[in-house]
């Protein structure tokens, strides 16, 4: 499967954005994904995940209550809205799948990333 990542942009602090994972492929209804994000000069960290339905989602602590995934198989695409934005947000933001019904925070448990696309929230 390919990922295709894009929504980022430039916000202001307290704004919101809605990055999209659009992938290609037939299966991707049975694919869990997740998005991670990495600032500059740090290692890329967990976001959010979903599972293969929609039925179950994760957040990390840091952007819980202010972003939600959600997913649309008919269009083979997952969507991350993210409300609330903080310049800490500020990152490259990726999207990532796996076959599989479950989920994961872990980076290595994915085996297909999109590209990256680029947020800044400005103070």
């Amino acid at each position: 499967v390919q990922l295709q990542a894009s929504g980022g942009g430039l916000v202001q602090a307290g704004g919101s954005l809605r990055l999209s994972c659009q992938a290609s492929g037939r299966t991707f209804s049975s694919y869990a994904v997740g998005w991670f994000r990495q600032a500059p000069g740090k290692e890329r960290e967990f976001v959010a995940t979903i599972n293969w339905s929609g039925g179950l989602t994760g957040y990390s602590v840091s952007v819980k209550g202010r972003f939600t995934i959600s997913r649309d198989n008919r269009k083979n695409t997952v969507t991350l809205q993210m409300n609330s934005l903080k310049p800490e947000d500020t990152a490259v933001y990726y999207c990532a799948a796996k076959g599989g019904g479950s989920y994961s925070q872990i980076e290595g448990w994915y085996d297909y990333w999109g590209q990256g696309t680029q947020v800044t929230v400005s103070s």
